[in-house]
C-alpha cells in the first residue's frame, strides 16, 4: 500500500507538472525571476565538484532570515565543508545571493520528481539535509534516507490547518517524516502534531523558535531618526508590512480614519510579494493619497500621505520608524507573518484573526500586552488611532514585546547542539574530497546535462 501510495503521488505530480510551469510562467510576468533558471527546478545545473556538503533548505524569505544565524554558526564550526543553500523562490534566491554572496553554493531546491531530485543529490552530496520548518517532499525524504543523508527539520512548525490540509496523503507524508534523523520543533504543540504526523517521538525534540534569536543590525536607530527628521519628526507613522492582495484595501480604509484624527499622519506600506508593487502604488493613488515609493523617490516627503517599499530586504529599517507596526497575511486567511521582527525592536503590534502560522507567539504577545487583535479594516484604524493617542502606552506596548523577545532567546545554540549530535550519530557518509570553494548560481549561470 505504502509503495502505492507514493507511486500515485510521484503519477499526479508529473501529470501536475503543465500547471506548475504555467504557473509558473504566470508569475513571472510580475516576477520576472521566475523565468530564471528553470533546469535548475529539474536537478540540472552543473556539477559544483566537491563532497560531503552541509545542506540548508529555506523555501523562501522568511525561513531563509531565520536560518541566517544558523547558517553563519556552521560555516564556523565546519569551515572546511561546502555550505549548500537551496529556496524555491526568486526572493530568497536574491536573499541569499545577498547575504552571503559566493560563500555558499546556491540552486534552485528541484521539484519532488525522483529523477528530478536524484540529479540534485548526486551534484551537491550532502552529508546532512537540514530544512526548515515545514518542508515536507515525500520523494525528497525517501531520497535521502535511501542514500544515507540525515534530515533534520530544523524550527519545525506544523500548524493544525496544514495538518488536516494534508488529507488523503497524511500517511505518505507521516512516511516522510519518520525518515527525518530528527525533528527540532519550535514549540511543544508543534511536536504533538509532528507526533500526530508520524514522527518517531524518539526522533523528536523541543528546542524553541529561532526566530527570536534574530540579530537586529546596529544603525537603526540612526537611520529612523535621519528619515523621520526629513519627513517630519514630530508627524504619526505607522506600517502595515508583509501585506496580501485584500488587504491593502482594508489598510487604506484605516489609514483614511487615522487621517481624521492625524492629518498629517503617514502610512509605510510593504506588500509581501513584489509581484504586488506597482498594484499597491496605484491602489493608494486610487484612494487619493499622496503616494511615493521607494524605487522612485527613495524615500517619503513631508506631503505624502503613503509610502509604498517596493524594494527588498529593508523592512527592518522601516519597522524602526514606526510608531505602530500591523503585520499582514492576518486579515486574510494567510496565517500571518513573523511578528517577532517588530517585537524585537520594541514596537507596538497589530495583527488581523488570522495568525495561525503563529498562533503560540501571537497569543503570548496578546496576553502579554504587546499586540492588539483587529477584525478588519475600521477596528485596525481605530487601535492604531489609540496607540498614537497614547504614547506612554505605545511604549508599555513595545517594552512588553521585547521582553518576550528576550525571554525566549537561546533555540540557535540548541539546534545547533542537536544538529552536532545528528553528524556525530551519523559520520562521514561521503568521502570527504579536497575541492575548491563552492560557487553561487547566479541569474543565467543554470546548465543543463552535465
Amino acid at each position: 500500500m505504502r509503495r502505492l501510495s507514493r507511486r500515485l503521488y510521484t503519477l499526479a505530480m508529473y501529470l501536475a507538472m503543465p500547471v506548475i510551469l504555467y504557473r509558473l510562467a504566470f508569475r513571472g510576468l510580475r516576477n520576472r525571476g521566475y523565468f530564471s533558471r528553470w533546469p535548475e527546478r529539474f536537478g540540472w545545473f552543473r556539477d559544483p565538484g566537491f563532497a560531503s556538503s552541509i545542506w540548508v533548505h529555506a523555501v523562501s524569505v522568511g525561513e531563509f532570515n531565520a536560518a541566517i544565524p544558523l547558517i553563519q554558526e556552521l560555516m564556523k564550526r565546519h569551515p572546511d565543508q561546502p555550505l549548500v543553500v537551496t529556496t524555491i523562490t526568486p526572493t530568497g534566491s536574491d536573499r541569499v545571493l545577498k547575504q552571503f554572496g559566493d560563500r555558499v553554493f546556491h540552486v534552485y531546491l528541484p521539484y519532488d520528481l525522483p529523477a528530478a531530485i536524484e540529479r540534485f543529490l548526486a551534484r551537491v552530496k550532502p552529508r546532512i539535509a537540514v530544512i526548515m520548518e515545514t518542508e515536507i517532499w515525500p520523494n525528497l525524504y525517501f531520497a535521502c534516507s535511501a542514500c544515507g543523508i540525515p534530515i533534520f527539520i530544523a524550527n519545525a512548525r506544523l500548524s493544525e490547518r496544514s495538518l488536516r490540509g494534508y488529507g488523503p496523503a497524511i500517511s505518505l507524508v507521516g512516511d516522510a517524516v519518520r525518515c527525518a534523523a530528527l525533528v527540532a520543533a519550535q514549540s511543544q504543540v508543534d511536536g504533538e502534531r509532528f507526533l500526530r504526523l508520524g514522527a518517531a517521538p524518539e526522533r523528536m525534540r523541543v528546542v524553541g523558535n529561532i526566530k527570536f534569536d534574530m540579530a537586529v543590525p546596529g544603525g537603526l536607530d540612526e537611520i529612523a531618526r535621519e528619515w523621520r527628521t526629513t519627513w517630519g519628526a514630530l508627524r504619526p507613522v505607522w506600517i502595515a508590512a508583509s501585506t496580501h492582495e485584500g488587504e491593502e484595501a482594508a489598510v487604506l480604509q484605516a489609514h483614511a480614519r487615522i487621517l481624521g484624527r492625524f492629518p498629517d499622519a503617514l502610512l509605510i506600506l510593504v506588500p509581501r510579494h513584489p509581484e504586488r508593487f506597482r498594484a499597491a502604488i496605484s491602489l493608494c493613488r486610487s484612494y487619493g493619497f499622496r503616494t511615493s515609493c521607494r524605487s522612485e523617490d527613495h524615500i517619503a516627503s513631508l506631503d505624502s500621505q503613503c509610502f509604498v517599499v517596493d524594494t527588498m530586504g529593508e523592512l527592518l529599517k522601516f519597522y524602526a520608524c514606526a510608531d505602530a507596526c500591523f503585520v499582514g497575511g492576518s486579515l486574510d486567511r494567510i496565517g500571518g507573518h513573523n511578528v517577532l521582527e517588530p517585537a524585537a525592536l520594541s514596537k507596538p503590534i497589530l495583527i488581523g484573526p488570522h495568525t495561525f502560522n503563529f498562533a503560540e507567539i501571537t497569543d503570548t504577545l496578546i496576553a502579554e500586552d504587546a499586540a492588539v487583535r483587529v477584525a478588519n479594516g475600521a477596528t485596525l484604524g481605530s487601535q492604531v488611532v489609540r496607540i498614537l493617542s497614547d504614547p506612554k502606552r505605545a511604549a508599555a506596548m513595545g517594552a512588553a514585546a521585547l521582553t518576550v523577545v528576550e525571554r525566549e532567546r537561546g533555540a540557535v545554540p540548541r539546534t545547533l547542539v542537536a544538529i552536532e549530535e545528528v553528524l556525530a550519530a551519523a559520520g562521514d557518509l561521503l568521502p570527504a574530497a579536497a575541492v575548491p570553494a563552492p560557487r553561487s548560481r547566479g541569474e543565467g549561470g543554470s546548465a543543463g546535462p552535465g
